[in-house]
């Protein structure tokens, strides 16, 4: 009998450690998701292409740039992607944010419809 209950109870210990590192492991994976709405300039349905696809690198998950907004939400896992290296991205395809500008090359070398200075 006694051997039964010391059975049970390492049965119980096994599974209940497990559930904790099961729920740390999901706590910590889903803490590095953000979502953040930053201000991208821009004009056109080519420069919502041009933003989107330059914010989209490996740990970005969404990149929606709003045109009526000017907004961008973007969505990544920080612990992949810095979001300063996807607004530097941005702004070396010619759109500036509140953070960095597009220099004078890339900006030029927009298309006329999406000129915004």
């Amino acid at each position: 009998m006694k051997t039964v209950k010391l059975l049970l109870a390492v049965v119980l210990s096994v599974i209940g450690s497990t559930a904790v590192v099961a729920q740390t492991n999901a706590s910590t994976k889903k803490s590095a998701i953000k979502t953040e709405v930053l201000n991208v300039a821009g004009q056109c349905e080519i420069c919502k292409a041009r933003i989107e696809k330059a914010a989209k690198v490996e740990g970005v998950t969404k990149a929606d740039w709003n045109i009526q907004t000017k907004k961008l939400t973007l969505t990544y896992d920080a612990a992949k992607v810095k979001k300063d290296d996807i607004l530097k991205r941005i702004a070396a395809a010619g759109h500036d944010t509140d953070k960095f500008k597009a220099t004078d090359k890339a900006y030029n070398s927009l298309p006329g419809c999406c000129k915004y200075r």
